[in-house]
């Protein structure tokens, strides 16, 4: 165990949003990991909001330690609910819808948007499933990311299914635990007004960054210090 980690040992379980999938948590996974915290990744199917529910809550029961739970982007609605669990002493959202029971990202992203405000470059969907635009991906999603790797991304979407965005959230985690928001301003995924609006919605502590959407891949460190910083404020 690192000498600089927690006198309280805690775990940070990651889980990703929707197109991608887990391996963007490498840099994050590698600060925290170097900080003494033992760290698990999550690998959501992205096909139905319950079945990655379930994913998760399968490794926070894994984690040798009581659980900070983190989401990005999709991945809040996913923590939303699983953040439920008894393991869970505080959850994290990075640029991250963040539903009420009875809500889904489809209802959230249904908010007509403002004037001159930006809107995600999703396509129509198709046998079931959601896609970004792979020409406006790199732009969209990871402006500030190397271009080599926002490419790459774009080829190797993860496709979203639409069981997993219609879904209703039953349980909202942050009613009952601390919750802690990261909002990218430059987000052109999910607007940064309304991810004030849900962060503040949720009674979260709440801080910014100046990040595109893919917060952990831009700002890898920074993320993984506001992680800590809620880990221990959990203390």
């Amino acid at each position: 165990m690192n000498t600089g980690s927690l006198a309280k040992k805690v775990s940070v379980v990651l889980v990703h949003g929707a197109f991608v999938d887990g391996s963007g948590w490498q840099t994050v996974h590698a600060i925290l990991t170097a900080r003494g915290y033992e760290v698990l990744v999550v690998q959501n199917p992205t096909l139905t909001l319950e079945g990655d529910v379930a994913a998760t809550e399968r490794v926070i029961a894994q984690a040798r330690h009581p659980v900070v739970l983190v989401g990005h982007s999709y991945g809040g609605a996913v923590v939303t609910e699983a953040g439920d669990h008894p393991k869970v002493i505080a959850v994290v959202y990075l640029a991250a819808f963040v539903p009420d029971v009875g809500e889904s990202v489809a209802s959230l992203s249904a908010q007509p948007a403002e004037p001159g405000e930006a809107t995600a470059p999703v396509l129509p969907p198709q046998d079931g499933f959601l896609m970004v635009d792979p020409e406006r991906f790199p732009d969209a999603f990871g402006a500030d990311v190397g271009l080599e790797r926002t490419r790459f991304m774009a080829a190797s979407q993860v496709p979203w299914g639409l069981g997993a965005v219609t879904a209703t959230v039953t349980r909202a985690a942050w009613k009952s635990k601390p919750a802690h928001y990261l909002v990218a301003v430059d987000d052109l995924m999910i607007p940064p007004r309304a991810q004030r609006h849900m962060a503040s919605r949720a009674g979260a502590r709440t801080a910014e960054i100046a990040s595109s959407h893919a917060v952990m891949l831009a700002r890898p460190y920074e993320t993984a210090t506001f992680i800590e910083d809620a880990a221990r404020q959990a203390d």
